[in-house]
C-alpha cells in the first residue's frame, strides 16, 4: 500500500506526457503542450493545452491561494477514473467529480474529457484550492476557502472587465 500511491501518481504523470495525445484527436501533440513549465508559484501544469494552462494558471494566480498546488494535472477520463480508484476517494452516490486534490502530494488532478467550460473551471478549482489550504477532506472547510477565492476572482475579473471599456 505505502508504495502503490506514489508509483501510480508517477505513472499518471509520466503517461500525460510521454503520450502527448489531446482529447481532440490521437495524433501526438506538440512540445508546447506537454512541456512542464514551473513558475515562480512553483506549480507545474501537465497535460493541458497551452489554452488551458493559460486559463489555470490565470484564475489560479488572481485567486491569490494561501497555499498553491505542486502539481495540476489534466488527464483522461480513464486515468482520471484509475486515480480516483488507486487513492480510494470517496464520492457521495449519484454525484460525479470533475477534479480532485491529493492532499499528500498537492496534486490537483482534472478530468480533461469532461472539462466543461472556463467559468466552471475557475469555480471548482476554488474548491480544490480550498481543500490545499484547509489541509483536509472536509468539503465545508474547503468551501468556506473557496468562497473567499472565487471573490476575488470575480472582483479582478469584473475590475478587468470595466477598465477595457
Amino acid at each position: 500500500m505505502g508504495r502503490k500511491i506514489p508509483s501510480v501518481l508517477f505513472w499518471l504523470t509520466m503517461a500525460q506526457s510521454a503520450w502527448g495525445q489531446t482529447s481532440e484527436s490521437s495524433a501526438l501533440s506538440t512540445n508546447s503542450e506537454t512541456t512542464a513549465v514551473s513558475t515562480a508559484d512553483g506549480y507545474v501544469v501537465l497535460g493541458a493545452t497551452p489554452q488551458q494552462e493559460t486559463l489555470i494558471r490565470t484564475q489560479i494566480h488572481l485567486m491569490q491561494p494561501d497555499v498553491y498546488p505542486l502539481r495540476v494535472l489534466f488527464v483522461h477520463h480513464w486515468n482520471y477514473v484509475e486515480a480516483v480508484r488507486s487513492f480510494r476517494l470517496h464520492v457521495p452516490a449519484g454525484y460525479i467529480s470533475a477534479m480532485f486534490t491529493h492532499l499528500p502530494s498537492r496534486s490537483v488532478f482534472i478530468d480533461a474529457d469532461r472539462y466543461t467550460n472556463d467559468d466552471a473551471l475557475g469555480f471548482w478549482v476554488a474548491h480544490e484550492l480550498g481543500h490545499l489550504a484547509a489541509n483536509n477532506a472536509k468539503e465545508e472547510d474547503a468551501e468556506k476557502t473557496a468562497r473567499a477565492y472565487r471573490k476575488r476572482l470575480k472582483h479582478t475579473l469584473k475590475a478587468r472587465t470595466l477598465e477595457s471599456r
